[in-house]
């Protein structure tokens, strides 16, 4: 049997006809699974370990050769958003951010210490948060503080998150200066009645266009826009301007996320009208929308939501199966640690996960008390290892190699049967191939793997909802 191509898919595979028969299928992969971007994910966590155990962890990068991610959380936003399933701390006023800075300061010493020497990292994001609410001084406070404790120089891939609306000349500039070459900027949607909805009424247009060439000019080499669906407020033809718009923009990278409805964790988004949510069949209809609009205008389709430019090293990676993920994204580097700073932040060295308490309060006082500010951890089983590399691989490389069903994994080759049965998969002599179909329940294939999912008994459907 001839099989459509693995990896992501690009603009030359006719998308439409194949998404109308997804939409057809939405109802049969309707059950919410995790996003993936660690296995376990969070909730499934079994414990937490002691701060000497994490400290002897981060002693192992001492003259590690292993890829390493930093990721920063900056948590600072200068207006609540009601589409947020995030801890954003709001202020305006630079010295609280100072006070923050402090703070950070403070771990960074403790797990440089802990490290004993400055580990090469390969890649660094800055994340939020708003982190460009944070002014010049401040942005350059945070390189120095970071670039004493670990190894960043030209070769680093440095990223951040931003709004927009904060972008000046000036400031893309000093990032540019201090190494950043990737810029992903928030849009969410730029129709006037999901920013209505989502209290993002000072969000225009003009101000995501004039940062994007603003950017550009200052010596960006790649521009991200992320888009969320499933918004209050939002409508199909409001969003599918905003695709056109994004499309217009000729942004590198695109990220088409499903706006996560958490109110029962975020007392905010209750004052949201959830009689505006558009649900089920429009929902889906606005990823489907948005898939065959970015194929068609050059975009190759990776992983779950996120399209690339056909020629970007993330999608020659994909074509060539050797795309991998942290919870930073996805990237080249297989196998990379990631190590997160900051409230919230998350890490994942060698199979030990931890988060950082999200709790402002008590993490600075962990770590003005010079301790680690841990909340909860995880360490892997070997049985979680052997999924987390099946799930990865099949998230990022839409692909399963037959050596990665390991032990009683084989079991699941009946389930995959059901998936190809729909037209979801293929089996090849060597692998499972995903097709373009299977590719809109990407993640359901994914949970067909999750040992914690099958625990619970949950059915292995796909929804945008998480």
């Amino acid at each position: 049997m001839q099989s459509d191509p693995v990896g992501p898919v690009h603009p030359s595979t006719s998308l439409r006809h194949v998404a109308d028969k997804a939409a057809a299928l939405r109802s049969q992969y309707d059950v919410a699974v995790p996003t993936y971007g660690h296995y376990p994910s969070r909730r499934d966590w079994t414990g937490v370990f002691t701060c000497d155990a994490w400290t002897q962890q981060l002693s192992r990068l001492h003259g590690s050769t292993a890829p390493l991610a930093l990721h920063v959380h900056l948590p600072f936003c200068d207006s609540g958003c009601l589409s947020c399933g995030g801890l954003a701390t709001l202020t305006s006023r630079a010295e609280r951010v100072d006070q923050y800075l402090d703070r950070l300061e403070h771990e960074i010493d403790i797990v440089a210490r802990a490290i004993g020497d400055r580990p090469r990292v390969h890649e660094m994001h800055w994340g939020g948060g708003t982190p460009n609410l944070l002014d010049d001084e401040q942005l350059a406070r945070l390189a120095d503080m970071l670039q004493h404790a670990f190894d960043i120089d030209a070769q680093t891939k440095c990223s951040i998150d931003a709004d927009p609306r904060l972008a000046t000349p000036a400031q893309l500039n000093t990032l540019v200066s201090l190494g950043f070459r990737r810029i992903c900027f928030g849009v969410q949607d730029l129709d006037p009645a999901a920013r209505l909805a989502t209290g993002r009424v000072h969000q225009p247009e003009q101000p995501l266009r004039d940062a994007v060439a603003q950017a550009r000019i200052a010596g960006f080499d790649c521009v991200e826009l992320d888009l969320l669906f499933g918004l209050p407020g939002q409508g199909a033809e409001g969003f599918a301007r905003s695709l056109t718009t994004v499309v217009e923009l000729a942004a590198d990278r695109v990220a088409c996320h499903g706006a996560a409805r958490v109110p029962w964790l975020r007392a905010h988004l209750k004052r949201t009208d959830d009689s505006t949510l558009q649900l089920g069949r429009e929902r889906f209809g606005m990823f489907r929308d948005a898939v065959c609009l970015l194929a068609a205008s050059g975009y190759a389709w990776i992983g779950a939501d996120h399209f690339v430019r056909a020629d970007d090293a993330l999608a020659l990676a994909a074509d060539d199966g050797r795309l991998s993920r942290t919870g930073m994204g996805y990237t080249m580097r297989a196998g990379t640690n990631m190590l997160g700073l900051g409230t919230g932040a998350m890490s994942e060295l060698n199979g030990w996960c931890v988060q950082n308490t999200a709790d402002p309060v008590a993490w600075q006082r962990a770590v003005g008390a010079r301790q680690l500010p841990l909340e909860q951890g995880h360490v892997r089983s070997p049985d979680d290892t052997d999924r987390a590399a099946a799930i990865t691989h099949l998230l990022c490389n839409a692909e399963l190699p037959y050596d990665l069903f390991l032990g009683d994994m084989y079991e699941l080759v009946d389930r995959f049967e059901e998936f190809a049965a729909d037209g979801l998969v293929e089996f090849q002599s060597e692998r499972v191939v995903v097709t373009p179909l299977g590719r809109f329940f990407l993640r359901a294939l994914c949970g067909t793997l999750d040992a914690y999912r099958v625990a619970l008994d949950l059915p292995v459907r796909y929804s945008h909802a998480v």
